[in-house]
C-alpha cells in the first residue's frame, strides 16, 4: 500500500511519528493485547473466587463486590475517556489509563482483605475503561479501507476470545499458581505491551480541542455509576427496595441535567446529542446493547451449565467452550474482510440472527445430555458473534468526523457495558426465578416443605451439590434429577428469551443501519489499482457497501480521502 495511505497527521509528535507506516502493527498488537487483558478480566474472577472466600474467610456480599467493583468502574467512563482522549491525545490518554490498570492490578493481587481487593478491582475498572474506550479509536486512526476491515476483523476476534477463554485461563492460573495470579499476570504482559506503546505508537490530537467539559464528565458518570451500580444490586438488595429506586431515580435526574449541560455547550459538549438524529447511530447503539444483553448473559449461564450440571472443573470448561472460541475468531478475521464489500445493515443483522439461531438451539440440552449437545448453538453463537464485532467497533466510530472517534467509540463502548449490566442483572434474576419455582413445584420439591424454595435457590446460584450434600440421604437421588430438570428448563426458556432479544437485535440492525448516514470520511472505497481511497457518492457507498473509515486528522488539514 503506498505510504500516503497510513502516514499519520502533521499534528502527530514524538518518538512514535517517526516510526513509519509499519507502527500502525504495534498499534494494533498493543490495542488488542490491552483489550484481552481488561475483558478477560470480567470473567477470570469467576473461577477463582472460591479461593478468594476461602483465603479471606469472606462472606457472599463481599465476594459480589469485588465482582461489582471492576464492571461498575468500567461502565462509568467510557464516555468520558473517549472524549477526554479526542482532547487530550489519543495515545497519551490510553497509556495513562494502562498505567492505572497495571498499577491496580499489582494491587488486587498484593490485596490482604475483600474490601482493598474490591477497591482496587474498582481503580482497575476505570483504568480497563480507558484503554477500551480509546482502542479502537487508535486503530481507526491508523487503518483504512480492506486494511482497516481487517483491523477490526483480528480486534473483533479478540473481544471474543478473552470472554470465552476466561474460565479456561483463570482455571489454569488458579490451579496452578493460586488466585493472585490472575491479576499478577497482567503485570509482566501490561509492561511490555505499554512499553511497545510508548516507543512505537503514534499521538494524534486535533489542532484545536475544546476545553474540558467537566460538569458533562461528573454528571454523565455519576449517572451511569448509579445506573450500573441498582442493575447490578437490584437482585441481591430487591428491585422495589428504597435503595435500588433511589439510585435509579438519581440516575434519571443526572440524566437529565446532563441532557441540559450538553445543549448548552452544543460543539464544546463530551457527548454531542445531533448525533441521536443520526438513524445509523441510533441502530448501531441500540443493537450494542441488545446483543450485549442477550450473549453475555447466555455465555454466564452456559458456563454455569457447563460446571454445575455436567459437573467438569473450570479447566474443562473452558476447553469445552474452545469451539465456540475458534468458531468466534475464525468469524471474525472473515468479517473484516467483508466490511468493505457487503453492506453493513447485512452483517449487522445476519450475525444478530445467527447469534438468536445459537442460542435457541440451547433447547437441544437436557439433564443427562453430554457436553456435545451444544456444539449446534456454540458455532450459531460463535459465528454471530465473530461477524458482529468487527462490524460494531467499525461502525461506531464511522458515524463522525475522525477528530471525535474516540467520543464515539466511547458511546458505543458504553451502550455495552451497559447492555452486559442488564442482561446479567435482568436475565439473571428471570433464570434464578425460574429455576426457583421449578424445582419448588417439582415432586422430589414438594417432599422438601418449606425447605424446597432455599434448596431451588441454592440449584440456581450453582450450589446444588452442596445442598444435596444436606438433604435426607433417601431423597437425594429424587432431589438431584429434579434440581439438574429445573436448572436445563430454566435454562432453556431464558435462552429463549435471548434468543428473541437478538432476534429483535436483528431487524434493527437490518432496518436502520444505512451507509448514507455517516460521515463522508467513511464513505470511501479503497482502489485495487494504486491502493490510494477514492471518495464515492451516498448514493453508490449505499449500493456497494463501502464504509471503510480513512485515518483520524483535523478536518482543515487534509480532504476526506485522506491522499495528499
Amino acid at each position: 500500500m503506498d505510504e500516503r495511505t497510513t502516514r499519520p497527521p502533521q499534528s502527530a509528535s514524538g518518538p512514535a511519528a517517526e516510526a513509519g507506516p509499519g507502527g500502525r502493527g504495534w498499534t494494533l498488537a498493543v490495542v488488542c493485547v490491552a483489550t484481552f487483558m481488561l475483558l478477560l478480566d470480567l470473567t477470570v474472577v469467576n473461577v477463582a473466587l472460591p479461593d478468594i472466600r476461602e483465603a479471606f474467610d469472606a462472606s457472599f456480599t463481599s465476594l459480589q463486590w469485588v465482582l461489582d467493583a471492576y464492571a461498575l468502574g468500567l461502565a462509568a467512563v467510557l464516555l468520558t475517556a473517549g472524549s477526554l482522549a479526542d482532547r487530550l491525545g489519543r495515545k497519551r490518554v490510553f497509556n495513562a489509563g494502562f498505567v492505572v490498570f497495571l498499577l491496580a492490578s499489582l494491587a488486587c493481587g498484593l490485596a490482604n482483605d475483600t474490601v482493598t481487593l474490591s477497591v482496587s478491582r474498582g481503580v482497575q475498572g476505570l483504568g480497563g475503561a480507558v484503554l477500551f474506550a480509546v482502542g479502537p479509536a487508535l486503530i481507526g486512526q491508523e487503518y483504512q479501507g480492506q486494511d482497516r476491515g481487517r483491523a477490526f476483523g483480528v480486534f473483533g476476534g479478540v473481544v471474543g476470545l478473552s470472554i470465552a477463554f476466561g474460565p479456561l485461563i483463570g482455571g489454569a492460573l488458579t490451579d496452578g499458581l493460586g488466585w493472585r495470579w490472575i491479576f499478577l499476570v497482567n503485570v509482566p504482559v501490561g509492561l511490555v505491551a505499554l512499553a511497545i506503546s510508548l516507543l512505537r505508537m503514534r499521538e494524534w490530537h486535533p489542532e484545536t480541542a475544546p476545553a474540558l467539559d467537566w460538569w458533562g464528565l461528573v454528571l454523565f458518570s455519576g449517572a451511569l455509576s448509579l445506573l450500573v451500580l441498582g442493575l447490578l444490586r437490584g437482585e441481591t438488595d430487591g428491585w422495589s427496595s428504597l435503595p435500588i429506586t433511589a439510585m435509579f431515580g438519581a440516575s434519571v435526574v443526572l440524566l437529565a441535567l446532563f441532557t441540559v449541560v450538553e445543549r448548552r455547550r452544543g460543539e464544546q459538549a463530551m457527548l454531542q446529542l445531533s448525533l441521536f438524529r443520526n438513524i445509523t447511530f441510533n441502530g448501531v447503539s441500540a443493537v450494542t446493547l441488545l446483543c450485549a444483553a442477550a450473549t453475555m448473559s447466555a455465555i454466564f449461564l452456559l458456563v454455569s451449565y457447563v460446571q454445575n450440571v455436567l459437573a467438569f472443573s473450570p479447566w474443562e470448561t473452558g476447553l469445552r467452550f474452545l469451539p465456540l472460541t475458534l468458531t468466534l475468531f475464525v468469524a471474525a478475521a472473515v468479517a473484516g474482510s467483508l466490511t468493505t464489500r457487503v453492506p453493513q445493515r447485512l452483517l449487522m443483522g445476519t450475525s444478530m440472527a445467527l447469534i438468536a439461531v445459537g442460542l435457541a438451539l440451547v433447547a437441544l440440552t437436557g439433564p443427562h445430555t453430554a457436553w456435545t449437545a451444544l456444539l449446534p448453538s456454540m458455532f450459531g453463537i460463535g459465528i454471530g458473534m465473530g461477524l458482529f464485532n468487527p462490524s460494531r467497533a467499525s461502525l461506531s466510530i464511522a458515524v463522525v468526523e475522525p477528530s471525535k472517534a474516540g467520543m464515539a467509540s466511547g458511546i458505543s463502548e458504553t451502550f455495552q457495558q451497559v447492555g452486559v449490566a442488564i442482561g446479567i442483572a435482568g436475565f439473571g434474576a428471570v433464570f434464578h426465578s425460574r429455576v426457583t419455582d421449578l424445582f419448588a413445584q417439582s415432586a422430589a420439591g414438594r417432599q422438601l416443605g418449606p425447605a424446597a424454595h432455599g434448596f431451588g435457590e441454592a440449584v440456581a446460584a450453582g450450589g446444588g451439590a452442596e445442598a444435596l450434600g444436606r438433604a435426607p440421604r433417601h431423597l437425594v437421588p429424587a432431589l438431584d434429577l429434579a434440581a439438574r430438570t429445573a436448572f436445563v428448563d430454566g435454562l432453556t426458556d431464558v435462552m429463549l428469551v435471548c434468543a428473541a432479544v437478538a432476534a429483535v437485535g436483528a431487524l434493527v440492525g437490518f432496518a436502520f443501519v444505512r451507509t448514507r448516514d455517516l460521515h463522508e470520511s467513511a464513505r470511501t472505497e479503497t482502489s485495487k489499482d494504486a491502493g490510494a481511497p477514492a471518495a464515492v457518492s451516498g448514493d453508490e457507498a449505499a449500493q456497494s457497501g463501502a464504509v471503510a473509515v480513512a485515518p483520524s486528522r483535523s478536518e482543515s488539514r487534509e480532504p476526506a480521502g485522506g491522499a495528499r
